[in-house]
C-alpha cells in the first residue's frame, strides 16, 4: 500500500487538524468533502454539516496546507442509506441514529471505495478514536480523551478490511489541543462550533421533516397511563421517543415519561420513571470488529446503549440468526429500540448492533 491518504474534511476544526498532522508525518494527503444534503435548503443555520460554508472552510484549509481538495456528491447514497431508513424506522416506532448509519455506509463505505478509485489506499477522519492491534487483528479502541471518545458511533462501521485502510490522527489528543494547533496554523475554522444537529433535521423537528420527506401526515391519538386509561392526546407518534418528559401536555401529580408506543393502535403510553428500567435487550444487524464472534456467553464486558452513556457491566449471549442478547448487571434506563448497543472489553470495542427489543430479563 502507498502513503497516500484521503482526509474526510467536513470543514470543521477536527478534520482540518487531522490533515495537518498527517502531512507533518510525511503522508501524501488530499482533502475530500462529502456533499450529502442541502442544509441551507432545509433551513439550516450552519451548525449542521454539509453546508456550503463547510465546503469553503475545507477548501481554505486545504489551500493553506497545499494539498488537493475534492468535493464528492454522495446525495443519492445518503438518501438511500441514511434518510430513507431514518424515516422508515421512525414510522415503525423506533428511534434510529442516522449518524451511525452515515459512518457505516458513507464515510467508511462509499468514501473508502471512492478513495481507492482515486489511488488513495487510506482514508482519515477527525474522529476521536484509536485503532489497536492484537497479533494480526486490528480493533477499534476508545480515544485517550474519554470526554471526546467517538468509538460508539464507529462500532458498526469498521470491519477488519476497513480498519486496515483507516487512520484516526486525533485519537491521542484533546479538543483544546486540537484547537490550539488550528490557531497556531492560522486555520479559518480554529474556533468554529461543532455540528450539533442532524444535518437533514436542522431545527430538531422530526415530525415536520418526516411529513416533508414522506408526504404523509401523522394523526394524533390517545395517551394512555399504564392501566390503559386515556390521560391525554399526542400529536403524532413520530414526535415522541422513550424517556421523553417535555411536551406531553399532561397534568399529573408526579412527573411522567413516555414508556411505550403502539404504532398499530396509534397510542402513546406514559408512566413513572421506574417504568423505564430494564435489564436486557435483543440486538440485530450485529458487526463484530474482529470479523468473527467470540465464544458465547461473552463475559467480563460492558455495554452502552446511547452515545453519552458510560458503558455498564453486562454479559452477552450469541443467539441464532446473528442476534445478540445483552443482559446488564443492573437495570438500565430508557433502552430504546432503534438505537445502537455497543460492547466493550476494557477500552476495546468488540462490536455493535441495532437494539430490536427490550426485555425484562
Amino acid at each position: 500500500m502507498n502513503n497516500k491518504v484521503l482526509v474526510a474534511m467536513s470543514g470543521g476544526v477536527d478534520s482540518s487538524v487531522a490533515a495537518w498532522l498527517l502531512q507533518r508525518e510525511g503522508w501524501d494527503c488530499a482533502g475530500a468533502t462529502m456533499r450529502l444534503y442541502d442544509g441551507e435548503a432545509a433551513g439550516g443555520d450552519n451548525r449542521t454539516c454539509c453546508s456550503l460554508d463547510d465546503v469553503e472552510d475545507a477548501k481554505s484549509v486545504s489551500r493553506r496546507l497545499g494539498i488537493p481538495h475534492y468535493v464528492c456528491n454522495f446525495g443519492r447514497e445518503f438518501d438511500r442509506h441514511v434518510m430513507a431508513p431514518f424515516a422508515d424506522s421512525y414510522q415503525a416506532g423506533l428511534t434510529p441514529n442516522p449518524c451511525i448509519d452515515c459512518n457505516r455506509h458513507l464515510k467508511f463505505g462509499r468514501l473508502l471505495d471512492w478513495a481507492a478509485e482515486l489511488g488513495y489506499d487510506y482514508v482519515a477522519t477527525g474522529h476521536y478514536a484509536r485503532l489497536g492491534r492484537d497479533g494480526d487483528r486490528l480493533f477499534l479502541q476508545k480515544a485517550a480523551d474519554l470526554s471526546r471518545d467517538q468509538s460508539y458511533v464507529l462500532a458498526t462501521a469498521l470491519t477488519q478490511e476497513r480498519m486496515a485502510r483507516t487512520l484516526f490522527p486525533l485519537g491521542g489528543l484533546t479538543k483544546p489541543q486540537v484547537r490550539q494547533i488550528a490557531e497556531e496554523q492560522g486555520f479559518i475554522n480554529a474556533r468554529k462550533r461543532d455540528s450539533q444537529d442532524i444535518c437533514f433535521v436542522p431545527d430538531g423537528d422530526y415530525g415536520a421533516f418526516l411529513e416533508r420527506y414522506t408526504g404523509k401526515t401523522y394523526p394524533p391519538g390517545d395517551i394512555l397511563d399504564q392501566s390503559g386509561r386515556t390521560v391525554g392526546r399526542h400529536k403524532g407518534l413520530v414526535r415522541y421517543t422513550l424517556g421523553q418528559r417535555k411536551g406531553l401536555g399532561i397534568a399529573a401529580d408526579a412527573p411522567v415519561y413516555v414508556c411505550g408506543k403502539s404504532v398499530e393502535a396509534n397510542t402513546l403510553t406514559v408512566g413513572p420513571d421506574e417504568a423505564l428500567y430494564s435489564r436486557a435487550l435483543l440486538a440485530e444487524d450485529w458487526v463484530w470488529g474482529a470479523g468473527c464472534p467470540p465464544s458465547s456467553p461473552v463475559t467480563g464486558i460492558a455495554a452502552k446503549v446511547r452515545y453519552r452513556q458510560t458503558e455498564q457491566p453486562a454479559q452477552a449471549e450469541i443467539l441464532s440468526g446473528g442476534r445478540i442478547k445483552i443482559t446488564f448487571d443492573q437495570p438500565q434506563r430508557a433502552v430504546t429500540p432503534g438505537q445502537t448497543a455497543v460492547l466493550y472489553q476494557g477500552d476495546a470495542v468488540l462490536g455493535g448492533g441495532v437494539i430490536a427489543q427490550v426485555l425484562a430479563e
